[in-house]
């Protein structure tokens, strides 16, 4: 059983910064050889949007709304983390992990999903 657990939400002011962080319950590399894993942000009465990506290979990729202040970093074996500065309050929403089998394209999906951790950024 694999399972992400998303953590590292809070509330901030606008300018502030915060650091989620996706542990996943056993070694990347002993799920997928090859991985991709990705950041997502949900609100109310909008679509799911993709934030960041990172590839077993390094590679990363990041929505435009997010370009120049969000670093998506793998910490370790089985953790993969979101920096996140100069926030605004349009970065409100909750926060999804997701990891799936390499490489990253538009629109694909993920085969595992961690639980959400909000994110508030006030003005």
């Amino acid at each position: 059983q694999v399972q992400l657990v998303a953590s590292g939400g809070g509330s901030v002011q606008a300018g502030g910064s915060l650091r989620l962080s996706c542990v996943v319950s056993r070694n990347i590399v002993s799920i997928y050889n090859r991985w991709c894993m990705a950041w997502f942000r949900q609100t109310s009465g909008k679509e799911r949007e993709e934030v960041a990506t990172i590839g077993s290979d390094g590679r990363t990729t990041y929505a435009d709304s997010v370009k120049g202040r969000f670093t998506i970093s793998r910490y370790n074996a089985n953790t993969v983390d979101l920096q996140m500065n100069s926030l605004k309050p349009e970065d409100t929403a909750v926060y999804y992990c997701a990891l799936g089998y390499a490489p990253w394209y538009s629109g694909r999906t993920y085969d595992y999903w961690g639980q959400g951790t909000q994110v508030t950024v006030s003005s």
